[in-house]
């Protein structure tokens, strides 16, 4: 059975949770293939019940399915801890979890560098959410970061940890004022909180491949999404890894001939966390009306997401980089109530119009959004699970959506719940 990658289509927080949570029950296994502890996914069960996922798949919740988190991902030990921690308190079985062995650890050292660069680059900041996220992958790039297996030899973890800290300890005092770390503290600390997982450390890689051969569905889920690919976002306002389709194959160790569908998440508006250029930005009362309609709040961080409308040309360009074959369109009930709904087909960039994603970061950050206004809509449509029970205006919006984006619409979001989803197109036949 191919896989089936499941990204988000613009910079993130779109619902990839609720999607994988809906696909994992029909799949056997569910992958993380990039990232850190810097995303986090929110699903919401029968019953209201609410989980926050910050490293753990999100298929951890559907009974009976794998979770894997891959080697493209880096791992907080003491966050992953909670986490199971706070699942298992909920009578949440965990024991289908496992961890690639070539997955990269966040160090102490990766964290308090985090903390302190941003500090020091004030206006210049990127916007990270300061958890060692950059500095694990800037270490896996330049061949001297920690790995899970690891662990399980205390002398090559030593040895690591001892060589990054002469140079890491020299940065922390001399440049940044602050306290050097003690290379035994900081092994022993993540000895101990690596004893608690070391039976879930596996060779993933081969596990995924021979459940595709025995014909098992494996969904690759990514975090962040395509515009803060560190490679293909607006970059440099981007995240340290690949959260595009490509990053899926990196990340797994799953070829991409094996990969048949690519579902791409989208927000029926458009939100961003952090700094960066967002043509389609709100900085007025319907910004705030958007933001808290749709409950637009950092999972992991808290912080307040900048809301703006729907983006065409960087849906276009997800289409585009991802290979899309299906869109998931997440929160469409958030527009319920609005006489007017706007929608940016194409940018002005210098007095001249640009209708595809603009080449310079220049041009991105010159980019003001051209739109085209459709008629809402004032019914509730939280309780549509048919496209046709959906209001006229409501289904022409999605129609007029699939038309312009290169895709297209599988499924709508029309609430937070599992349950709450209009399915057009079944991506898994």
């Amino acid at each position: 059975m191919p896989a089936v990658v499941l990204i988000g289509a613009q910079w993130g927080d779109e619902g990839k949770g609720k999607a994988t949570d809906i696909l994992g029950e029909r799949v056997q296994w569910i992958v993380r293939y990039q990232g850190g502890n810097n995303a986090g996914h929110t699903v919401v069960l029968p019953g209201g019940q609410k989980f926050a996922l910050h490293l753990i798949p999100s298929g951890i919740l559907t009974p009976g399915v794998k979770n894997v988190i891959g080697n493209g991902v880096v791992v907080d030990p003491g966050v992953l801890l909670e986490e199971l921690a706070g699942l298992e308190e909920k009578g949440v079985d965990t024991s289908g979890l496992l961890i690639s062995s070539d997955a990269h650890l966040i160090m102490p050292y990766h964290v308090a560098i985090d903390k302190v660069t941003e500090r020091y680059l004030g206006k210049a900041k990127i916007g990270t959410t300061g958890r060692g996220i950059g500095p694990a992958y800037q270490d896996k790039l330049a061949r001297v970061g920690v790995r899970v297996q690891d662990l399980l030899d205390e002398k090559i973890l030593r040895q690591k940890v001892e060589a990054a800290l002469d140079f890491k300890n020299q940065v922390l005092v001399k440049v940044y004022n602050r306290k050097a770390l003690d290379p035994d503290q900081v092994v022993d600390q993540v000895l101990e909180r690596g004893q608690h997982f070391v039976h879930r450390i596996a060779d993933t890689r081969l596990l995924l491949n021979q459940a595709l051969d025995r014909d098992e569905i494996v969904v690759l889920e990514g975090s962040q999404g395509t515009l803060l690919d560190v490679d293909h976002g607006t970059y440099p306002f981007v995240t340290s890894s690949n959260p595009t389709s490509g990053g899926a194959t990196v990340g797994s160790g799953v070829g991409p001939t094996r990969i048949s569908t690519v579902i791409g998440i989208l927000k029926a508006y458009t939100t961003r966390v952090g700094s960066g250029p967002f043509p389609t930005e709100l900085n007025d009362d319907m910004g705030e009306y958007l933001r808290k309609q749709g409950g637009e709040f950092g999972v992991t961080t808290g912080r307040s997401r900048r809301t703006g409308w729907f983006d065409a040309v960087i849906a276009r360009y997800a289409s585009r980089v991802n290979g899309i074959t299906d869109y998931f369109l997440t929160k469409l009930d958030v527009l319920s109530g609005l006489e007017k709904v706007p929608v940016c087909v194409a940018y002005e960039v210098d007095g001249r119009r640009v209708d595809e994603m603009p080449m310079t970061q220049t041009d991105v950050h010159h980019a003001t959004p051209v739109y085209e206004e459709l008629p809402g809509w004032f019914e509730d449509i939280s309780g549509c699970r048919e496209f046709d029970e959906l209001p006229a205006n409501a289904k022409a919006y999605v129609e007029y959506l699939e038309g312009i984006i290169g895709a297209r619409v599988s499924a709508i979001g029309v609430g937070p719940g599992r349950d709450q989803t209009i399915v057009r197109h079944d991506v898994l036949s």
